[in-house]
């Protein structure tokens, strides 16, 4: 059955019962990149093939899964075929939401299938990510989704696969600049995501996967330091004190567990957390998600730790030093001896705690 999304005239499918479009919350499910990019090649593919662009293409996910596409874009081009799918991300805060994911197919003469990047899909450029230096940054799930999707078509036409697929997003590459592939080394565009092919709403994966991607970059090109910061004030005032840049950092925001547990199995020299006196309360009492739906500042052990009675009876972190200065001291000391009990012994950890306007108010290394 399909769903239209508000007035986009975009489909949903309920393709299972063991899939729903919407969640205990009530929020819609959505589709990768990916999953878009698979949908758009099939459609392409058949249109060279059998010579009519379908006007909506069925693609099998790796769960099992077989979601229905609308084509919102065909067009011939030269000795191939472009055909495009609308991304609707669901209710996930995604800024890939509405883009047109573009899939240029020719027929070559080496079988199986090669991927490029077209215009609005980034290179790589930085060793450490899961494609090696050079390629388009379409990961290899999606890369293992279209190839499996594009071999099941050509066996049902009756052909032997060997094409070249090229993806494209227009405006990519200035929607890229609000993600981490600059910082990651991918230029030049977005990337083509997705391992199961569904976003799931609030599921932050891709908020994770980066920080995971930020730690291998690092490792890959021999990095000593890492830095991990809960927001971009503080991260912007710890690069300037530490001399480093974007490629050297981890906007890590309330994924202070998925971090530290990432680290601990690939370790680095030196890691420094930087981030406002809240969140790094947290922290300091052994928070690993500092969301405020999951944890939140205990102003009795601030009191504790201060020796201050008074602490007890604040209303915020920042109430809490302002009474109390010399706080800002104990909870950096805290926070870094959290991290180093979460973390292999051979890497060096060192806190910062910055004010909102990111003034240093305590460093313990």
């Amino acid at each position: 059955m399909g769903l239209y999304k508000d007035k986009k005239e975009l489909y949903f499918y309920k393709v299972s019962h063991t899939m729903s479009p919407q969640d205990s919350e009530n929020l819609k499910f959505g589709w990768t990149t990916g999953c878009c990019a698979t949908a758009a090649a099939c459609a392409a593919y058949e249109a060279i093939i059998t010579g009519q662009c379908p006007d909506q293409v069925q693609v099998q996910l790796p769960g099992g899964q077989k979601p229905i596409f609308p084509v919102a874009y065909r067009q011939a081009s030269g000795q191939g075929f472009c055909a495009g799918i609308i991304k609707d991300a669901g209710d996930d805060p995604d800024v890939t939401d509405g883009v047109l994911v573009q899939a240029n197919v020719s027929e070559c003469a080496e079988a199986g299938v090669t991927f490029a990047a077209g215009s609005g899909v980034g290179t790589v450029t930085r060793a450490g990510l899961p494609l090696a230096v050079g390629e388009p940054a379409i990961n290899p799930k999606p890369r293992e989704m279209i190839i499996a999707n594009l071999t099941a078509l050509a066996e049902k036409l009756g052909k032997t696969l060997a094409v070249r697929v090229q993806i494209a997003i227009p405006g990519g590459e200035t929607i890229a600049q609000q993600t981490w592939n600059p910082r990651l080394g991918i230029i030049g565009g977005l990337s083509i995501l997705g391992t199961s092919g569904i976003v799931r709403p609030y599921s932050c994966s891709a908020w994770i996967h980066s920080i995971h991607r930020g730690i291998d970059v690092a490792r890959a090109n021999g990095w000593p330091l890492v830095l991990a910061s809960t927001g971009n004030t503080s991260e912007k005032a710890a690069q300037k004190i530490l001399g480093i840049d974007d490629s050297a950092s981890l906007e890590m925001g309330d994924f202070a567990g998925a971090t530290l547990k990432y680290l601990s199995a690939h370790p680095i020299p030196q890691f420094v957390v930087a981030g406002g006196i809240a969140k790094m309360t947290k922290i300091a009492q052994g928070a690993k998600n500092l969301h405020s739906k999951h944890s939140q500042v205990d102003f009795g052990q601030l009191a504790q730790w201060a020796d201050d009675h008074t602490l007890a009876h604040a209303h915020t972190a920042l109430e809490a030093v302002q009474m109390c200065p010399e706080l800002a001291g104990i909870i950096a000391q805290n926070a870094r001896g959290q991290i180093i009990q979460a973390l292999p012994q051979n890497i060096a950890v060192r806190a910062m705690v910055f004010s909102r306007d990111g003034t240093l108010l305590a460093d313990h290394e």
